[in-house]
């Protein structure tokens, strides 16, 4: 005779008072404790790529100056512009590329309005075409 010969045959318990758990919600109990809370993203973050933002030697610099001043002479002009934007969480950034009309050229605070609302720091752009 082993152990259980006594219950094996008595019907499965079912509780008046505690309505029958879900399979799903039953399964969650066993799953695994995450010991280091947040670690993951930090995995994460760390695998998030970004690009070192490149320099431009005085040759190109100039050609933006001269693109920037015809720019600003042109009143809603159509153009492309491509800028670096800084990641706020690593070092590094995002080249973004802007396509549209140019509201204006702010010479007083460095930076090129789109008509959209965007704000294009002069130090960012990278290139223009007109």
């Amino acid at each position: 005779m082993s152990r259980y010969d006594d219950i094996i045959s008595l019907p499965h318990h079912v509780s008046m008072t505690h309505p029958h758990m879900p399979v799903a919600d039953r399964a969650a109990q066993f799953a695994p404790f995450a010991a280091l809370t947040g670690y993951g993203d930090v995995i994460d973050e760390t695998a998030r790529l970004t690009d070192a933002r490149a320099e431009l030697s005085e040759d190109r610099l100039a050609e933006l100056d001269l693109k920037l001043r015809a720019l600003a002479a042109e009143k809603d002009a159509e153009a492309t512009v491509v800028y670096f934007v800084e990641d706020g969480r690593k070092e590094g950034g995002s080249y973004q590329t802007y396509c549209g009309r140019i509201a204006r050229v702010d010479s007083a605070n460095r930076r090129i309005l789109t008509a959209d609302g965007c704000a294009i720091p002069f130090g960012s752009v990278m290139e223009i075409v007109l």
